[in-house]
Formats: structure tokens, C-alpha cells, sequence
């Protein structure tokens, strides 16, 4: 697949930078989102043909490692097969850096792992004003966090944050920093983050979580970086959800005093305000005098 081929310059990973010379326009994004469409529809497919070639049994608890993935793989086949008609005609910009401001990665690191799980609890009043799940949603939900504890992680903790980060971020984000506004690109490049978890208790904190993933990667160009944020918050979830004490709680506001409650969130706000003000102090050094790419370094052609 197009995504793991390797290439002659060597970018911060080498399934990354199979992609540099894809900045897309509206017109190419919206190609991308009509692939990322059919991607879905192909794994309703390939989910099908798993449950009639073994049972709905096994496809409910294994198929999502292997639906996942192929939803993304004719966008990141077209995205793949653009980049290399480009390279050499246009200017190209790696999806991940490491502009971190003289920061060690690794620092950066825990910055942004505290910031995830900050925002996790910081957002869930959101949440909470969300009207009740419905019961449907609530059994999807059940089967997808219930399952063997390494196809959850896989999917949850790998797939999502890997695919949806490159999608979200690396290719959606990257190409309206071109042509829009940064503000607006990350919002509406959050929106569609929301949209693609395709319902409205999960779109609405993936939506402002997004933002905050958005600015991340605008300041670092790091998709190392936003997909830890996503790989932990995710996986808080995982954990929550396997914890017995747990098990039928929605909220960590039915478990806590109100002013306990308060209390946290507001503790976490001041995490979550004091890692965006460190990541707003990262200086945007590799700029593109052609829109405002953020920190997505150019890639000069030979």
C-alpha cells in the first residue's frame, strides 16, 4: 500500500512522508472526504462478508481491527498516489515535525499527556448537558469498550488515534492552513473530527477536543504529539470503562461530591490552560510565505 512505501528523502516516518506533496486544495479535501466515505461503506462490506464467512459473534468482536483500518485506505491511496505526481513539481510540507521550541521530546511529551487527560475531565460538563444516550447508542458503545481488552486497546488506542490524526490533522488541517485562516482551519478541520465519530454524544467532545489537537499540531507540526493526545485519552477511556467500581457510572460527577467536583475541574483547567500557553510560546519557525502551513516544514525539491 501506498502508505507504507518507503521513499528517497527520509521525513520523521517513513508512512508519513509518503505523503508530503499532498497539500490538498477544497477540491482535493473534498475528494478526500468522498474516499474517506466510500472507505466507510467498503467496511460495511468487508464486516458483512466477516459475519457471513464466520458469525456475527466473531465479527461484532473482532471485525472492528480489521474494518477499521480499511475505511481510511482509499483516501490514503489517493492521498499517496498525489503526493507523487507532485513531488518534484511543487513544493512539499512533511505531516510531522519536531518544532517544540527547544523542548526535548520527551518533555513535550508529558506536556501534551497531561493536557489530554486534563481536557478529558475539563470537557465532560459538556457531556453531561448532552440529552440521554440512546439505548442502541449505549449498546454499541458497550460492545466496542467490552471486547477482549487487545482488540479494544488496537482499535482504540492505535487505529483511531493513528488514522483519524492523519486524516484530521496530517491531510485536512495541513491543506486549509493554505487557504484559510488558522482559527478557521482548525476549527473546521475539529468539525469534521466530530462528524466522522457519526453521532452526536461522541462528535460533540471530539469536536473540542479537536480544537485543542488542531492547535497542537498548527504550533508543533508534530502528529507524534496529537496522536499521544488522542492515544490517551482514548485509552483513559478504556481503562474507566474496565475499572468494576465503574462499570455503570456515565460520569465522574456521579461519583464525586459537587464541590470535589468543582474542585477537579477546575484543578484541570489550570493543567490544560498552562499546556496551551507553553505550546502558544513555540515560535512558528517554519512558516510558508505561500498561506500559513504553522509549523509544517518545507520540503525543498531538488
Amino acid at each position: 500500500m501506498g502508505f507504507f512505501r518507503k521513499r528517497s528523502r527520509r521525513g520523521s516516518y517513513d508512512l508519513f512522508s509518503a505523503y508530503n506533496y499532498f497539500v490538498p486544495d477544497i477540491s482535493e479535501l473534498a475528494w478526500v472526504m468522498v474516499l474517506f466515505l466510500a472507505g466507510m461503506f467498503l467496511g460495511v462490506i468487508v464486516a458483512a462478508v466477516l459475519a457471513f464467512a464466520t458469525s456475527q459473534e466473531f465479527a461484532a468482536t473482532y471485525g472492528m481491527v480489521i474494518v477499521y483500518p480499511v475505511q481510511f485506505i482509499p483516501a490514503m491511496l489517493y492521498a499517496s498516489a498525489k503526493s507523487r505526481m507532485n513531488e518534484g513539481f511543487e513544493k512539499g510540507y512533511a505531516l510531522d515535525n519536531n518544532n517544540f521550541g527547544g523542548r526535548s521530546g520527551f518533555s513535550m511529551a508529558l506536556i501534551v499527556s497531561a493536557m489530554a487527560v486534563a481536557a478529558a475531565f475539563v470537557f465532560e460538563p459538556v457531556s453531561i448537558l448532552l440529552p440521554d444516550m440512546s439505548e442502541e447508542m449505549k449498546a454499541a458503545l458497550e460492545v466496542l469498550l467490552n471486547g477482549p481488552v487487545w482488540i479494544v486497546l488496537i482499535s482504540v488506542s492505535v487505529f483511531a488515534p493513528f488514522f483519524e490524526e492523519w486524516l484530521c490533522r496530517g491531510i485536512i488541517l495541513r491543506g486549509l492552513l493554505k487557504k484559510v485562516k488558522p482559527t478557521w482551519a482548525i476549527v473546521i478541520s475539529a468539525a469534521i473530527f466530530g462528524l466522522i465519530h457519526g453521532n452526536l454524544w461522541q462528535a460533540i467532545p471530539a469536536f473540542l477536543i479537536g480544537v485543542i489537537l488542531g492547535y497542537v499540531y498548527y504550533k508543533t507540526g508534530s502528529l507524534k504529539l496529537t496522536m499521544l493526545m488522542h492515544c490517551v485519552n482514548n485509552t483513559l477511556s478504556v481503562i474507566v470503562s474496565r475499572i468494576p467500581a465503574f462499570k455503570d457510572v456515565e460520569f465522574f460527577a456521579d461519583v464525586m461530591s459537587p464541590w470535589a467536583y468543582v474542585t477537579v475541574i477546575i484543578a484541570f483547567a489550570v493543567v490544560l490552560a498552562s499546556g496551551l500557553i507553553i505550546i502558544r510560546s513555540i515560535p512558528l519557525k517554519d512558516s510558508s510565505s505561500e498561506g500559513d502551513l504553522g509549523a509544517c516544514k518545507l520540503i525543498k525539491t531538488l
